[in-house]
């Protein structure tokens, strides 16, 4: 099959094309950076040419709601207008669990808009909800480290590996359009300040982890609102594998 993934040089879409490709799949990598721009649309429709199925794993970090809402937006309208030209039988989204529980964060505002665009094309879709991956804490710690001190919230998830992620997409991506599937979650709940402290050890970094709420990360977010609902599918790898990996 010939396969596009949007987002083709970030953290997920990097490990999925590469994933697509040991399946022996033709894998087309939209990146802006690769000369597409889901933003203007440059080179879109041509990079979409022949595809069968379109990965979506883009992301964006945007601390203001508004600008989450519009860079989503857009870049989601243009693909699945293009896709739609193109004849794509079947888009697959990233999305993450638990972002209809969750009003403040702008990060999940702007999924919940390409949630909404996916849902209303008339693109086959299948939208694929993960839990935070295994690698949230460091990347956490790295948005809020200065001076040696490190905030962090206090939440409960149920990471999953980048690994796992990218495994799974190759083969919904490779099979029938499912609408919205089942929670994916790592096989064992984690507490995120706990996750901080082994991942820098494991990395021999020293930082003070300082636990509190933040204005991106809120109480909003904590219990169990991140973690997956019943029936939810569950990927093999455990933190202390990811994080045996991590320290190489």
């Amino acid at each position: 099959m010939r396969i596009a993934v949007a987002g083709a040089t970030g953290n997920i879409g990097a490990r999925t094309a590469a994933a697509l490709e040991q399946a022996a799949h033709e894998v087309v990598r939209i990146s802006r950076s690769l000369g597409v721009d889901l933003i203007t649309g440059d080179n879109l429709d041509a990079a979409l040419t022949g595809v069968d199925v379109v990965v979506d794993a883009t992301s964006h970090e945007a601390a203001d709601r508004d600008d989450a809402v519009a860079y989503f937006g857009t870049a989601t309208r243009n693909l699945l207008d293009a896709e739609e030209r193109a004849g794509v039988r079947h888009h697959v989204l990233l999305s993450i669990v638990g972002i209809d529980r969750v009003e403040g964060n702008a990060h999940y505002a702007g999924k919940r808009e390409q949630e909404r665009l996916v849902t209303q094309s008339p693109v086959p879709w299948t939208i694929v909800p993960f839990t935070q991956f295994q690698d949230f804490a460091a990347t956490v710690t790295g948005w809020t480290e200065q001076d040696g001190i490190a905030p962090i919230p206090p939440l409960l998830i149920q990471p999953i590996a980048p690994a796992d992620v990218a495994g799974i997409l190759a083969e919904i991506a490779t099979g029938t359009p499912q609408g919205r599937y089942r929670d994916v979650a790592g096989p064992e709940p984690q507490d995120l300040v706990d996750m901080a402290r082994r991942t820098n050890d494991a990395r021999r970094h020293t930082v003070k982890l300082v636990p509190t709420w933040s204005s991106i990360l809120g109480p909003e977010m904590a219990g169990n609102v991140l973690m997956p609902g019943e029936g939810a599918r569950i990927a093999p790898t455990t933190f202390d594998e990811w994080l045996t990996g991590a320290r190489r």
